[in-house]
């Protein structure tokens, strides 16, 4: 029966059955070793007497080895396998375009990009998914934690209408639908039914954007629950998320941290919270803009490491006319929304806050943006206000945008899968 190559140190004096690719091969003059590599880390297989085999086996080749199990400090773990049988499951494989045995990643950005199925094997690029994968335990956890219920929502829809950003267009059966950009609609009908319910899910947005930290398709994060009394209610929800899946990093990919050398941030108990004018006058910018620009988010996030020790703030009370119709405004100023970004390390990582739930806010939101609660983009989503909503609010994170900040990542890119942008569609 195959163990993983991390059993290998308790099993010395064995005889045991390992595989996985031939990760390098070292030759010296009386001996050589195998080096071979799966999903739990690397195993030392020691070759002695002829190489001939050795030398047909190229790196990346798939193999079975079945041998003893020695003591050896030198070696991964502290042990090794000795008087190996070596089985090719593959033919001899073609040579990787990037030398996956070297410690760090000799190609640029775009080598690896193009050649992602292979270059995805080398363990330091691998790293950025598992961590990725953890946050995921760590935020469906935290959210089951809290009895939330996870849904899954459509990802073809038939009206464009959630925010500003373009969409992907496509042929329904002879008829328009377009690749959803959210599912903020959805989720909040869900809040009428369960309560609070998350989704894990991509979206899809058709900006045409070239830049470090936008993605044509990523995976959100997605929160939306009721009875809440305002947007602080869900800041305090989403802390609770995070923290989650930092504590599920730190536990389920600490040898992912370990070969990036990345040291986890804590997120405070209590998060910095600031208001979005007071951010203006942090960041020294024009008190009259409605939005933070990215060196605006930057100087924030400088502020709240400095004056509170903290790689997490909170912006609240964005102006209304730079958020989406359904978001609530605050009662003692409408021109400003119950409504937040959380900064992680100087950038935006989240956008949550406080819907509407009332049918007759709806109707006025709408009609104050010259459009009807009537037509076709809407009626269906205003259903579930029709008939009864709680105060509900929610939030999203941008999952590829999370692990990029976490681990210093210059491009998102560098911790996607598969990326989707302005240029890329394959592989």
């Amino acid at each position: 029966m195959r163990i993983l190559n991390h059993e290998i140190p308790s099993a010395v004096g064995q005889t045991v059955t390992v595989a996985g690719w031939v990760h390098r091969r070292r030759r010296l003059a009386a001996v050589s070793f195998l080096i071979l590599r799966d999903r739990s880390g690397l195993a030392q297989i020691v070759v002695k007497g002829s190489q001939a085999q050795l030398d047909e086996l190229g790196e990346e080749t798939v193999v079975q080895v079945t041998g003893t199990v020695a003591a050896n400090p030198q070696a991964p773990g502290g042990a090794e396998i000795v008087d190996p049988v070596i089985e090719p499951l593959t033919e001899p494989a073609a040579t990787p375009p990037i030398e996956l045995w070297r410690p760090t990643v000799g190609a640029g950005l775009p080598v690896v990009l193009d050649n992602a199925p292979v270059a995805l094997r080398h363990p330091v690029v691998r790293a950025g998914w598992e961590i990725a994968a953890a946050a995921l335990h760590g935020f469906r956890s935290a959210l089951d934690g809290q009895g939330f219920t996870e849904i899954q929502t459509p990802k073809i829809v038939g009206t464009a209408t959630e925010s500003g950003a373009n969409v992907f267009a496509l042929d329904y059966f002879g008829g328009p639908a377009y690749l959803a950009q959210s599912p903020q609609f959805y989720k909040q009908q869900m809040v009428g039914v369960f309560e609070r319910v998350f989704e894990v899910g991509p979206v899809f947005r058709a900006e045409p954007h070239d830049t470090v930290r936008h993605l044509a398709e990523y995976v959100s994060l997605d929160a939306e629950f009721g009875f809440i009394t305002d947007h602080r209610d869900v800041l305090a929800v989403l802390r609770t998320a995070i923290d989650g899946m930092l504590s599920a990093v730190g536990s389920r990919a600490s040898s992912a941290l370990e070969r990036l050398g990345i040291e986890l941030p804590e997120i405070p108990v209590d998060v910095p919270v600031v208001h979005f004018s007071e951010a203006l006058k942090i960041a020294g910018a024009n008190p009259d803009e409605p939005d933070l620009a990215p060196a605006d988010e930057r100087a924030v996030g400088e502020w709240a490491l400095h004056e509170h020790g903290s790689a997490f703030v909170a912006v609240e009370g964005y102006p209304m006319v730079k958020r989406p119709f359904y978001t609530h405004p605050q009662p003692s100023d409408p021109r400003w929304s119950n409504s937040f970004d959380l900064l992680f390390r100087g950038m935006e990582l989240v956008t949550g806050g406080q819907r509407l739930h009332r049918y007759s806010d709806y109707v006025a939101a709408l009609a104050a943006r010259g459009e009807s609660a009537d037509a076709p983009a809407y009626s269906s989503y205003l259903q579930a206000f029709k008939h009864g909503m709680p105060p509900h609010g929610g939030f999203a994170i941008g999952l590829e945008r999370f692990v990029a900040r976490l681990t210093g990542a210059e491009n998102v890119r560098e911790v996607t899968l598969f990326p989707r942008d302005l240029h890329r569609l394959a592989p």
